[in-house]
């Protein structure tokens, strides 16, 4: 699942998973609360990953991290921050509430794509619990 608001990063996403030959599905949501809608709807059908910007509209992705992790039913899902954000505050407050990682957005498409292949490589390694 993508949690982006930003119609031009969310190509980007899709085009450098393209590109990467990743097939998942990509969900978007432009805000924390439509994600955390869809989540708690999808019963038993939830994303292996959750990428998350922090900077949208209504309700951020700090705040969805906090009442994601707060919820039985979908705090299991790991979350990785993907955000222009490289303040200590943001990181700190993020790892604080749970994220699996956090990554600063690559201006630049090459390097995007390869924060992309790291994050794919990291969950084709990683070992995750039943259900996820």
């Amino acid at each position: 699942m993508l949690v982006e608001d930003d119609n031009v990063d969310a190509m980007t996403v899709r085009r450098a998973f393209k590109e990467l030959n990743i097939t998942n599905p990509v969900v978007r949501a432009v805000n924390g609360e439509e994600a955390l809608d869809y989540l708690r709807a999808k019963g038993d059908k939830k994303p292996c990953v959750v990428l998350l910007d922090l900077n949208m509209p209504k309700m951020n992705g700090a705040e969805f991290l906090k009442a994601a992790k707060a919820d039985e039913s979908i705090k299991d899902i790991p979350v990785v921050v993907l955000t222009t954000s490289k303040e200590q505050y943001d990181i700190q407050e993020s790892f604080k509430n749970g994220v699996a990682g956090y990554i600063v957005k690559p201006v630049d498409y090459k390097n995007f794509v390869e924060a992309v292949r790291t994050i794919k490589l990291y969950w084709t390694l990683s070992e995750l619990p039943d259900g996820n």
